[in-house]
């Protein structure tokens, strides 16, 4: 099942390449609730809801996704966990002498998500790069900790599209990272038994049409089960918590007006544009960043 969030937060499910249909009030979400925890209530009350949306489905009326605006399908997540450097080739290409599998996790801020249909805000930052990375989202389905490497399964919803933007440069990653819409996720969450294999999902990255980013999930460093393993060694997991897997080499600048597309295997796409905003200006970016890195391949 693919469930969206879209609008003025209204719950969708999916049901072809053209359409979504309603399901906000079926499911007991309040679209004008604060917080905005319907997408998570019904992560976590999925086993009991799936067999009540899916006799429904056929007798509800069809929407457009031409015509609804996809938002971030967790607004409200209790955490985002993001891996650094999990791609060989991406630490080859920024020289990065560690990797995810004995660096462990940062986490970025909530406030930083969007949706497949809002834009990258590039914040003002004179002298400085704006990157695309492109990562596999995992969404978590259950309360946990302290779980068996071979009970990832038994914990994960769902997975989507990434994006990981960043300021290039030598602050603070999690500073350089929080930027409100600095993380995109979607278009929708697609749930885990429609996935299969997670280990062989191919991923793609263009910025106005030209090829970025190739890779498949099967050249992480630290795999997903890795992933979830060690972030619920550390904390308890909530549903509807995001793990960030990494991005692979490729990274590279945006500016105003260029459009990202962003796809992998069974997750569908995204198409976000990329725009100037008008805040983000603060002193620890008053200096351009000369980068003592010459990306290697």
């Amino acid at each position: 099942m693919k469930i969206a969030r879209y609008n003025e937060g209204r719950i969708g499910v999916v049901v072809d390449a053209e359409h979504l249909v309603d399901v906000t009030e079926l499911v007991g979400a309040d679209a004008t609730a604060w917080p905005p925890v319907g997408s998570l209530r019904l992560i976590a009350d999925f086993e009991r809801l799936r067999p009540r949306i899916e006799a429904a489905l056929p007798g509800l009326p069809r929407i457009a996704l031409r015509d609804v605006t996809l938002r971030t399908p967790v607004p409200w997540p209790n955490k985002v966990i993001a891996y650094p450097v999990n791609y060989h080739d991406h630490g080859r290409e920024m020289q990065a002498g560690y990797r995810a599998d004995v660096q462990g996790f940062f986490l970025k801020p909530a406030s930083s998500l969007s949706g497949a249909g809002e834009p990258v805000e590039l914040p003002i930052v004179p002298g400085r790069e704006v990157h695309h990375e492109s990562e596999l989202a995992i969404v978590i389905g259950r309360q946990c900790r302290g779980i068996a490497r071979e009970e990832w399964r038994d914990v994960v919803f769902g997975y989507a599209c990434l994006l990981d933007m960043v300021v290039r440069g030598r602050e603070e990653r999690v500073f350089r990272k929080a930027f409100d819409t600095f993380c995109p996720v979607g278009p929708w969450i697609t749930t885990a038994d429609e996935v299969g294999d997670p280990s062989q999902l191919e991923m793609k990255l263009w910025v106005n049409g030209e090829l970025r980013q190739h890779a498949n999930t099967r050249d992480l460093v630290l795999d997903i089960p890795g992933m979830v393993q060690m972030a619920a060694a550390v904390m308890t997991l909530y549903p509807g918590d995001i793990i960030a897997t990494g991005t692979p080499a490729g990274v590279g600048p945006v500016k105003d007006g260029d459009q990202i597309r962003i796809t992998i295997d069974h997750l569908g796409e995204m198409n976000v544009p990329v725009v100037q905003g008008t805040l983000g200006q603060t002193p620890v970016f008053a200096q351009p960043y000369t980068p003592d890195i010459v990306k290697q391949r």
